[in-house]
C-alpha cells in the first residue's frame, strides 16, 4: 500500500507501460516527383524529389515528422518544406524518395501515421493545434 512500510525483502509489481508517442494524425499519404521538380516549395527551397521532404497543409515549414506507413511499418523521417496535399482525402504528400522509403512508390496512395520529431526551431515539442 502506498505510504505505508514495507517488510525487508518485499517486492513490488511497478506495471510495465509503452512511452506515449504523441500522433499528429493518421490517414492517406501520396507522393510527388518531377513534375514538380526544380520548382520552389512553400519554404522558398527548390523542389528536389531525391531529398527526404513532405507537404503538410499546416504544420510549420521546417517541422521534422516520422512517416509510418501503417501497412508494412516501413518509416521515415520527412522535413516539412511545402503545403499541401490540396487532392483527396491526404494528409501528407511526400517527395519520391521518402515515398520509396516506407515502400508506396507503386501503390502511389497509403495509409500512414504521423508522429513529431522536431519543430522548426530545433525543439522536440510540438503542438497539434
Amino acid at each position: 500500500m502506498l505510504g505505508q512500510p514495507r517488510e525487508p525483502g518485499t517486492t513490488i509489481n511497478v506495471p510495465q507501460t509503452a512511452p506515449v508517442v504523441p500522433e499528429l494524425g493518421s490517414g492517406k499519404a501520396s507522393w510527388y516527383g518531377r513534375d514538380f521538380a526544380g520548382k520552389p516549395t512553400a519554404s522558398g527551397q527548390i523542389f528536389d524529389e531525391n531529398l527526404l521532404t513532405a507537404a503538410h497543409r499546416t504544420l510549420p515549414l521546417g517541422t521534422k515528422v516520422k512517416v509510418t506507413n501503417v501497412t508494412n511499418g516501413k518509416s521515415v523521417e520527412v522535413r516539412i518544406n511545402d503545403r499541401g496535399p490540396f487532392s483527396g482525402n491526404r494528409i501528407i504528400d511526400l517527395s519520391r524518395a521518402a515515398a520509396r522509403a516506407i515502400g508506396i512508390i507503386d501503390e502511389g496512395v497509403a495509409d500512414v501515421r504521423l508522429e513529431p520529431v522536431t519543430t522548426s526551431d530545433g525543439s522536440q515539442k510540438l503542438s497539434t493545434d
